[in-house]
């Protein structure tokens, strides 16, 4: 295949494609917390820009962190379906991911208050801006 039917094909020529490696399955995986800190789900798409790694997430340890890494990993699985859909062990690891990611949310809205516009539809009255936030630790906030 030449550039000129890379373009046809595509609508890019090959020097404005970027490599991107082929994931060939759902293992292995980090764990929710390690993926929302590396960035991925999968240690072999785990290519960090000029090896410069983050240092972690200032949330680890919180109910709030706890569900942005549930979040993130069942998105990641969302995007690895996308290419595998026939993966019916990453579907089902995304199906308790979801589940886990209700009832975190669910213990967040307990807890501190909604999280979501959507999560007004069960309180008794309108405490979308009630005091203190989660991240006023000191304060009543999240410890």
């Amino acid at each position: 295949m030449n550039e000129k039917t890379i373009r046809q094909d595509t609508g890019f020529f090959a020097s404005q494609l970027i490599p991107t490696p082929w994931q060939g399955s759902s293992e292995p995986q980090y764990a929710p917390d390690e993926a929302l800190t590396r960035g991925t789900l999968f240690p072999g798409l785990d290519l960090p820009f000029m090896n410069m790694g983050n240092r972690g997430n200032p949330y680890e340890g919180t109910p709030l962190g706890e569900l942005m890494a549930i979040g993130f990993a069942a998105h990641e699985l969302v995007l690895y379906l996308d290419t595998h859909k026939d993966d019916a062990e990453a579907f089902m690891m995304l199906k308790k991911l979801l589940a886990l990611k209700r009832e975190a949310h669910d213990r967040y809205v307990e807890r501190y208050g909604p999280l979501h516009t959507d999560d007004l539809m069960m309180s008794g009255d309108y405490d979308w801006v009630k005091s203190p936030w989660p991240w006023q630790a000191g304060e009543g906030g999240m410890k």
